[in-house]
């Protein structure tokens, strides 16, 4: 089959990556304009455009595709133009409107890394670890014009582990997307058997996974143990938790896990040890979390022995 590939991230460029091997012909792709990133702000391409460059694959990077301007109906003509069987999109960026849905023989189908209709929206990895769900997934859906609403046609479970963070569970899910992915593209009779039997998403069961921010990241040491390790690992590898120190700086959490160690009469925020697993600091309910991951601004990210060794933090401090 003819395949357009429209995605940005690592997560997508996974996808792209395993349908190159496959027999279908991907005809272009498409990705977000290239953005500045790193400390000298160098324009740099997406994951995505480096992938489809590598093999030869025409880029295209529309601002949108909007009817009302001349310039998204020629990203609409120009996506027409490419007579595809079907789109494959996975964390683009841009708001597909319908007539772009329908351009396709088969229309398009999205790779989404939560069990639909559970954390629809922007940030599903991070918001399942947050909330202590136990499993997540992947879900192809044949994409509609709602945010996530569209009719689900594969579904792949990945159990969340203890130890699991954003980075670790999103790496297992580009993957699962990816062979789920050429699963239900196996053949021209594959795809048109997955939708046809397709499942409407249950509203009922909706949950949304809004856009991350940096400010909750900020550690509340008036809430327990548990949730305050979830919130550290959905956090990472961004927008990372932190502790203020002072006006101008924080200390970034990157990693944690439940302590052992008894509160006795400290109070939330207070350092009740510090040894080779970690800072142990008091939670809310007489709980303990031990950080085992702390980086000091203009540092690397130090571990447990390094941070003991670093002697920078004291027993009975608040933090």
């Amino acid at each position: 089959m003819k395949i357009i590939f429209a995605g940005t991230p690592e997560f997508a460029a996974t996808a792209l990556a395993a349908l190159l091997k496959t027999n279908h012909e991907i005809v272009a792709v498409y990705t977000q304009p290239d953005r500045k990133a790193g400390r000298g702000q160098k324009l740099t391409a997406s994951a995505v455009k480096q992938l489809a460059l590598e093999h030869g694959i025409p880029v295209y990077q529309p601002l949108h595709f909007k009817s009302s301007t001349e310039e998204g109906l020629a990203a609409q003509h120009e996506l027409a133009a490419l007579n595809a069987d079907v789109m494959v999109v996975a964390a683009y960026g841009l708001i597909l409107p319908q007539v772009v849905l329908d351009t396709p023989k088969y229309g398009c189908l999205n790779i989404h890394g939560s069990l639909l209709p559970r954390w629809r929206g922007a940030a599903p990895i991070q918001r399942a670890i947050a909330t202590g769900d136990t499993e997540t997934g992947v879900t192809i859906m044949k994409m509609a014009a709602g945010l996530d609403t569209g009719d689900m046609m594969y579904k792949t479970i990945c159990p969340i582990k203890a130890q699991d963070t954003s980075a670790t569970l999103h790496d297992k899910l580009a993957v699962q997307g990816a062979e789920a992915t050429v699963k239900v593209l196996e053949s021209e009779a594959s795809l048109q058997h997955y939708l046809a039997t397709r499942e409407v998403q249950d509203e009922a069961l909706t949950v949304y996974a809004h856009k991350l921010s940096k400010a909750e990241a900020q550690i509340d040491w008036s809430i327990d143990a548990v949730q305050i390790d979830r919130n550290i690992r959905a956090f990472n590898p961004w927008p990372v938790a932190f502790i203020v120190l002072d006006a101008q700086n924080n200390l970034r959490v990157w990693n944690s896990q439940l302590s052992n160690v008894t509160a006795g009469n400290a109070q939330p925020g207070e350092i009740i040890a510090i040894d080779k697993h970690g800072v142990h600091v008091a939670c809310a309910n007489n709980s303990v979390i031990t950080l085992t991951a702390l980086q000091w601004p203009g540092g690397k990210a130090l571990t447990a022995v390094q941070i003991l060794q670093t002697q920078k933090l004291n027993i009975g401090q608040i933090l």
